[in-house]
């Protein structure tokens, strides 16, 4: 089988991107690995999908698999790059859609000057609605927030936790360059207490409308950007009291910006997305 893909970024989050509208896509995990794989595949952080969306007043169903196979909720980024594409292709005559994801709608809109400012919707904060299995801790409290201690690697060290459709454990450090995130991001990951794994977000506040952030995502390990992580990141900052909307990301591929006004508001995620290049794949080949 021949795949047509698109190779994009946002901030240095990788993607492939494929029309699902026009060609018939039904892999197997071990085929999305293949296609994320660097070396023997096109290599990608993710995988994104653009489907038609069966729902009434939504335009399309965006699927996102990271590079270890896996099926996963949402990816700020790469809804950024998912707009892009789908006006880019004519797709859509719309510059602000609606787009179904397994977690909800998000409403992402491709301003006059390129860049894209996605609706994320509402941060999740109750602690088994992330998921993360607080029973049996005593939680710290800062501000509006709730911080859980964890160990990793014998060290005891709290968290913000958030889901943003995906889980999200956050915590501050004195400076992102030296942060353990390749040795402790694993260990956060795959701590027992998220069932369903977790994003880890290391966060240096800058001062009170900028900071950096690096993030081991679940699935596809430390990535130049992550949407989702920035802002559970901000929204963390902003209840700890350490932070104010709106906020500037940088991440190692470049700066995010985000804006929440607190509880019962939606985060709004804005950034650039970049076509790189195109190509066809022949899938027999990767696979076998």
């Amino acid at each position: 089988m021949k795949l047509k893909f698109t190779k994009m970024h946002g901030a240095g989050n990788d993607f492939v991107v494929i029309d699902a509208v026009n060609q018939h896509i039904n892999f197997t995990p071990a085929q999305w690995k293949a296609l994320g794989d660097r070396r023997f595949g096109i290599g990608a952080d993710q995988m994104l999908v653009v489907e038609k969306s069966h729902t009434d007043g939504v335009d399309f169903r965006y699927r996102i698999y990271n590079a270890d196979g896996g099926e996963v909720e949402q990816c700020g980024n790469g809804s950024r790059a998912f707009v892009k594409f789908v006006v880019d292709k004519g797709l859509t005559t719309k510059r602000a859609i609606k787009v179904e994801t397994m977690c909800g709608i998000i409403e992402p809109v491709l301003e006059s000057d390129g860049s894209i400012t996605v609706d994320m919707g509402l941060a999740i904060l109750a602690p088994d609605q992330v998921p993360f299995d607080s029973s049996q801790l005593s939680g710290e409290i800062q501000g509006a927030d709730t911080l859980w201690p964890l160990e990793i690697h014998g060290r005891r060290t709290l968290f913000s936790v958030v889901s943003m459709g995906n889980p999200h454990a956050v915590q501050v450090v004195d400076d992102v360059d030296t942060a353990p995130v390749l040795i402790d991001g694993p260990a956060i990951e795959h701590h027992p207490r998220f069932p369903k794994r977790v994003n880890a977000g290391f966060m240096q506040i800058v001062d009170r409308h900028q900071i950096k952030l690096r993030v081991f995502e679940r699935g596809a390990g430390e990535t130049l950007a992550c949407g989702t992580g920035a802002c559970a990141a901000v929204v963390a900052g902003i209840r700890r009291g350490l932070l104010d909307t709106p906020v500037k990301v940088d991440t190692r591929g470049g700066q995010l910006s985000i804006a929440w006004e607190g509880n019962g508001n939606a985060v709004k995620l804005s950034g650039p997305a970049v076509t790189v290049f195109e190509g066809e794949i022949d899938m027999d080949n990767l696979t076998n």
